[in-house]
Order: structure tokens, then sequence, then C-alpha cells
């Protein structure tokens, strides 16, 4: 089998799979007990802490452990909701966020009467700052753009976003989930004030931090679902997402799966005749949505069905698994870029595995 849909979901490493291990075979402990079954446990989530945010570039302070990247996104926006909403009742975000990202917003505008405005994307997929810039008002109490786009592969010019955003005290999220493993991730050199580390659809994070010559190293780590983080600016105000006792440094309650935590810490190709989706150059490394693949394609329901010739060997899909099996669905990413619905019932999404 060749399995093109990486974004998705990924294979355990094998040596993720070895840090997983010992918990397997009996190892176990509460973090938060104060004998020695649960003092070991607590020493292997701090520094399952530290791996991720020696990633990222910043403290192990500022890294907040979730079940995933859909928990993170959500706190990050409903916290940020729940503490400016008597004062600033305004969020910006694009057309192409993580359907994550536009439920969540969704769910604010209707249940607590937030006002939404969805900034749109280019021909690329790409968000223009300027257009951030334009959306931003006296009442706009974050700004929410994702790093990546799952879809396309597209990066936008965080770094660009947040200096408009924070110029005017706007605070800044980004859904860093596809780009964590792929292309460098510095939250300072970001400028951002929260950022979604890996979760359900992007399972890659790197042991090592940056060499000196600014290039990944070469091992990636594939971590397993259910598993997140979510990185806080030290200083910046957020609400509990989750109340109970005093797990995650009193904000985050919930007794850590300390398996999976060990294990996140540890944790493209010309063909004639087709076009590329996305941004030709600032892009994913891994991510590639194209249309007319050489593939056989029929209609079925009015959905789109991708029959490869060598279906046996490969493993890809239409558009992202969020949206798998929805009769007629059309990427809400394609649309955001004035893609047509024919061309885009053509579209392939194919996502390898990034080798460096």
């Amino acid at each position: 089998m060749v399995y093109l849909d990486y974004n998705a979901t990924t294979p355990l490493d094998e040596k993720v799979q070895q840090a997983m291990k010992p918990y397997i075979e009996g190892r176990f402990g509460n973090p938060s007990s104060s004998h020695w079954y649960g003092v070991k446990e607590k020493e292997a989530v701090a520094k399952a802490r530290e791996e991720v945010a020696d990633l990222i570039g910043c403290s192990s302070e500022e890294v907040f452990f979730t079940s995933g990247g859909t928990e993170s996104i959500n706190w990050a926006l409903k916290g940020t909701a729940e503490r400016l909403r008597k004062t600033k009742r305004h969020i910006v975000t694009s057309a192409a966020e993580h359907v994550a990202v536009l439920e969540c917003c969704k769910y604010l505008e209707e249940v607590h009467g937030m006002e939404i405005t969805h900034v749109g994307v280019n021909e690329y997929g790409e968000v223009d700052p300027e257009q951030v810039r334009a959306a931003i008002r006296e009442d706009t109490a974050l700004v929410t753009i994702m790093l990546a786009n799952n879809e396309t592969g597209t990066i936008n010019d965080i770094r660009s976003i947040a200096q408009i955003a924070r110029s005017k005290g706007v605070l800044v999220h980004t859904d860093a989930s596809q780009a964590i493993g792929k292309i460098p991730v510095d939250v300072n050199d970001l400028g951002v004030d929260f950022l979604t580390v890996a979760g359900e659809h992007a399972k890659h994070v790197v042991a090592n931090t940056l060499t000196d010559s600014g290039t990944w190293p070469g091992h990636k780590l594939y971590a397993p679902a259910g598993v997140g983080a979510l990185y806080i600016r030290h200083g910046t105000e957020l609400p509990n997402f989750m109340h109970g006792a005093g797990h995650e440094r009193g904000r985050r309650a919930g007794t850590e799966n300390t398996m999976h935590l060990v294990a996140l810490g540890a944790a493209c190709k010309a063909i004639p005749g087709i076009e590329l989706n996305g941004h030709p150059e600032r892009r994913l490394p891994n991510t590639l949505n194209v249309l007319n693949l050489p593939f056989s394609c029929v209609r079925s329901h009015g959905d789109l069905q991708i029959i490869a010739q060598t279906a046996d060997r490969l493993a890809f899909s239409a558009g992202s698994a969020c949206h798998a099996g929805q009769t007629g669905h059309v990427s809400h990413v394609l649309k955001a870029m004035n893609i047509s619905k024919d061309k885009a019932f053509r579209c392939c999404h194919l996502r390898i595995r990034n080798h460096h």
C-alpha cells in the first residue's frame, strides 16, 4: 500500500512506540500522586512538556496539554470570548480555516452573540494580512488564522498578521496542527499569543529543536490521536476550559494521560496535466491538493468517488477527513479560493510522510 493521507492521521513512529511500550506493559501511576508511582509519572510528563516547548521555542510553563487540537482551539477561542465579551465582541478569522475553528466561531456567534468576520483568501488559499488589518475593529477580541492549511498546504504569513493585530491590542491565535513537524515553528518568531499544537489531524512532532543550520533534524516522530497542547503566552489570561482539580497548573482539569503525553513528547513531483491548488512555493512540503490526477473519477449520489487504478496500493482522499462520507460535499477551502464546483469535485488531496 502507498498511503497518501498523512494529514488525516499518521502511523506511530517506532520511537514513539518504544516510548509508549512501558505503559502498555504495566507501568502506571497518577502524576498528581505524591508516592513513588506518581512522582515518576510527574517527571515523565514534565519531560514531555519540555520537549514540546523546545519544539516551538517557548518555556515549558507556557505549554498546556489537552485531548487534541480541537480542544485546544475551543479553549483559546471560547476562553478569550468569555473573558473579553463585555467590551470586545468581535473575532476575525478566515473562510479557509479548519472546521474546528469555523464551528467554534459559529457557536460563539449563535449562542453568545459574538460577531465574526471571515476574511477571504486569494487563488492560492492564502490570507492577505492587509485584509486582516481592514477587518480589525475597536471591539475585536481575537484574530485566529491557521499557520498552514490542511487541504492545500499553503502557509499563511502569521508573523505579519500577528504584528498587525498586536499593534492594535488584539490577541492572536494560530492553528499550527498541520505545520508542526513539517516546517520550523517558533512562537516568538510568529508573535502569537495562542498556538495549537499537534491534535487529532496532525500527529507530527519532532524530538529536537532546530539545528544550527536552521533546518529540521531528519527524524520526525508520529504520536497517537487524542493528545495535543495549547501554547499560552506568558501573562496572557485565559479562563479554565475544564473545571475540576488542579491539573495543568490549575488551568485544565483532568488526570494526565501519561502514555500519550510521553508519546507526544517523543514523537512533492510533477504529473503532466494536473493543476495545483494552493501556493506554489509557500506550502507544506508533504501536502498536495491537485486537479486532474490520472485516476478514474465517477460520481455517486452527487458525491465524488475516486477510484485509483491501483486501488489496492494507494490510499488518498478527495478532501479533508473531517468531511469524509458527506454526500455532495465540496471543500469550503476550495470554495473560498473561487474554485468551481465542477473542478472541486475533481480535486484530490495527497498528504505524504515528510522526509528531510
